[in-house]
């Protein structure tokens, strides 16, 4: 599993190395003779995989405990949040390559927002507030720290961002826990949401250079653009260039390099100005600064694949909510790690990735697999006609299906 020539990784590798990383930072340890460590992490394993609950999995798996007895044993395990935020982000740092550590490598920090419809568990500061989405304004959010570089994108940090927790608060968590690794970012990349004279001047008092777009606040001037004193004077220009300008509030400012890149029509293709606020670059190019923002997209790129093995909950302890979230970040990290030490090939200064060899949906489905193996499925289908299969989706069931398929497809249609 070790060797770059070897690209075969079976169902026991993938459960083992996940498996190993989770029971020694997460510390889990047996809980009755039914909920033990293994069949724990095989349930988990076997939610994520379909990115369903807990209660789900237990009933599709005929041997495995209740649904009851494992939240019993996750909840009497959890520590306070503190203590879990600093356990799974140890799990996320336990494979990390030593290559990473040379040398400065780009970072993005964005916050993902999962929608929740209920109460507070104990206090309100469990929630944040913000643009209302899929019926909601409410959310439990998170916030990460992501490698920005080919081979190499894996989360290092994650935080859980509490109501009254600003975006400098959430900006100094995550770059502490990344230099205590000993990582420094070569430059960060960051949203436009945290775009503010507080998270400049921290950035510039930690000497930690960055590049994120301008967000233009307030209303809309009926006054000519060249005439406005305000950022949005930029989308005036007509030509790509450079500028500096003053960033204030009631209370502080401070100064940052303006970037504008003037993209001309083309085609059906309507023009477009996009500025940048940096600090501690030197960009060749107007150019080069919106192709190295571009970078940044992936880690959106990582919460959806963390979706992709999300186990779902209507719990309203924070704390589980947490767990689930670094787990699906965790088997990410995993699947990155199998990419760059087992099936990439090392091309010069970098490294040549084949991610067709496994994606994270198939390495998911052998985690599936495992529980599956273990545990037997109860998997049943009923037909039309009223016959139903309770027993295991197997090879020669599936032929049997196959087979009344074929034989009488009139029974199908709507």
């Amino acid at each position: 599993m070790r060797s770059r020539m070897n690209h075969t990784v079976c169902a026991a590798e993938v459960h083992d190395l996940a498996g190993g990383i989770l029971r020694q930072c997460l510390q889990l340890k047996d809980h009755g003779p039914q909920c033990t460590i293994r069949n724990l992490l095989l349930v988990l394993f076997f939610a994520a995989a379909r990115a369903g609950s807990i209660f789900d999995a237990c009933r599709r798996l005929r041997n495995a405990p209740t649904d009851q007895a494992i939240r019993n044993a996750l909840v009497a395990q959890l520590p306070e949040m503190g203590e879990l935020e600093r356990r799974l982000n140890q799990a996320l740092a336990a494979q990390l390559p030593k290559g990473l550590f040379r040398n400065r490598r780009p970072m993005a920090i964005d916050l993902s927002e999962i929608c929740y419809y209920g109460q507070p568990f104990e206090r309100e500061g469990e929630l944040r507030r913000g643009k209302r989405k899929q019926g909601t304004s409410r959310f439990h959010c998170y916030a990460t720290l992501y490698v920005v570089r080919h081979g190499e994108r894996f989360t290092v940090a994650m935080t859980y961002v509490w109501k009254g927790d600003s975006h400098v608060a959430v900006v100094r968590r995550l770059l502490q826990r990344a230099r205590s690794l000993g990582l420094r970012p070569r430059y960060l990349l960051l949203d436009r949401g945290f775009y503010g004279v507080e998270v400049a001047r921290y950035l510039k008092s930690v000497r930690c250079p960055f590049l994120m777009p301008v967000a233009h606040r307030g209303r809309k001037s009926k006054r000519p653009l060249e005439q406005l004193k305000s950022t949005r004077r930029f989308l005036a220009w007509k030509k790509s260039g450079f500028a500096t300008h003053e960033m204030k509030n009631p209370k502080e400012q401070t100064s940052v390099r303006i970037c504008v890149r003037h993209i001309p029509r083309r085609g059906r293709h309507k023009q477009r100005t996009l500025v940048f606020a940096f600090w501690g670059l030197r960009p060749s190019s107007p150019a080069w600064a919106a192709q190295a923002y571009r970078r940044r997209y992936g880690i959106e790129t990582s919460y959806r694949q963390m979706n992709q093995g999300r186990i779902r909950t209507c719990t309203r302890n924070p704390r589980v909510r947490l767990l689930l979230v670094g787990i699906a970040l965790i088997l990410r990290n995993v699947w990155v790690w199998l990419h760059r030490v087992v099936f990439g090939r090392t091309r010069g200064r970098g490294i040549e990735l084949h991610l067709e060899l496994l994606r994270l949906r198939t390495m998911l489905l052998l985690l599936q697999r495992c529980a599956e193996n273990w545990f037997g499925c109860t998997e049943s289908w009923q037909d039309p006609i009223g016959q139903a299969f309770a027993a295991p989706f197997t090879y020669e069931v599936e032929l049997e299906l196959l087979k009344l398929v074929i034989s009488a497809p009139t029974c199908f249609h709507a």
